[in-house]
């Protein structure tokens, strides 16, 4: 049986997003099922750098098994990729693999769409980015796919940055995104606020938010830095993540760890099967942190390539 080589080049001209989203969510299905593996991650250390390994399998209705592999060495060399394997979890037979940096960024942004999905208000329609690299527009197609949005706004330090961003999502979008000149503007009237920095501070205050509006996070968590102020947690009725299990796995805790909040944190598979309500008024705050379910690379890949 011949198996597949896609890159980069390939899931750009394969992939829609709203099956992607749909593939997630049949994997946050299987989680609820005891179906899906998915140890945290772990690492091959050495003194120049690192390789992160990301592996899972989802046994019932995607059957498929495999991994990811990623470097975090810190030079500008050529050639950094991500590599993504898959096999078939019944027979073991090799499907393929997808080599290339954007995989990852797009499964991220399709469990942010899961999140969207499960938690915001369904008639959503004003929505807010703070960040503009690749997580920020993979968060931004996929929310696109699951609302009606009718305005965007994105926020970041970096003028050149925002102002760029918002004339290439909306050509791609083909809707206006508007780049705003501060934070707090960008955020007080929106009904969903994705936050996807790498800042170590906090990049909104808990105080600009309005009722109702949902928030995903994609950026730093944990103790030692995190982009969301904890007072945002404070505020919020329903609090998720995709994976408790690696949540409470990295080295250094998560920025929720021992505070009155870590004890309302449930998994995103409750409620996406009904087991918990991702909402139970129409003013309620809710907060996504996602953390990276194991898994979920191996499932997306063998989407797109079913795609191909």
């Amino acid at each position: 049986m011949a198996y597949q080589v896609l890159t980069d080049s390939d899931v750009l001209r394969l992939t829609r997003m709203k099956p992607v989203i749909e593939a997630i969510e049949r994997v946050f299905r299987e989680q609820a099922n005891a179906t899906l593996v998915s140890p945290p991650r772990f690492q091959l250390e050495t003194e120049n750098g690192n390789l992160v390994f990301t592996a899972g399998a989802a046994t019932e209705t995607e059957k498929v098994i495999g991994f990811r592999v990623y470097d975090t060495y810190s030079n500008d060399h050529s050639g950094h990729e991500q590599l993504v394997s898959v096999f078939d979890s019944v027979t073991g037979v090799f499907k393929g693999v997808i080599i290339g940096n954007l995989l990852g960024a797009l499964r991220t942004g399709a469990i942010g769409g899961a999140a969207i999905n499960a938690m915001s208000r369904s008639d959503a329609e004003q929505l807010a980015i703070i960040g503009t690299g690749i997580q920020a527009r993979t968060q931004l197609e996929a929310a696109i796919a699951i609302r009606d949005i009718k305005r965007v706004m994105v926020y970041s330090r970096n003028d050149n940055n925002r102002k760029k961003f918002a004339e290439e999502m909306s050509e791609k979008l083909d809707m206006d995104v508007i780049s705003m000149d501060s934070p707090q503007k960008c955020v007080e009237k929106a009904d969903i606020i994705i936050c996807a920095t790498n800042s170590r501070s906090p990049v909104i205050d808990a105080d600009w938010l309005k009722p109702g509006v949902h928030i995903n996070t994609v950026g730093p968590k944990s103790m030692n830095g995190h982009e969301l102020p904890i007072e945002v947690a404070g505020k919020s009725s329903v609090i998720t993540t995709d994976s408790l299990e690696q949540l409470r796995a990295y080295s250094t805790p998560h920025f929720l760890t021992n505070t009155p909040y870590e004890q309302n944190i449930v998994q995103l598979s409750d409620i996406i099967t009904g087991k918990t309500l991702g909402r139970t008024s129409i003013s309620d705050v809710t907060l996504f942190c996602s953390v990276g379910l194991s898994g979920t690379e191996v499932v997306v890949a063998h989407e797109i390539m079913k795609m191909a």
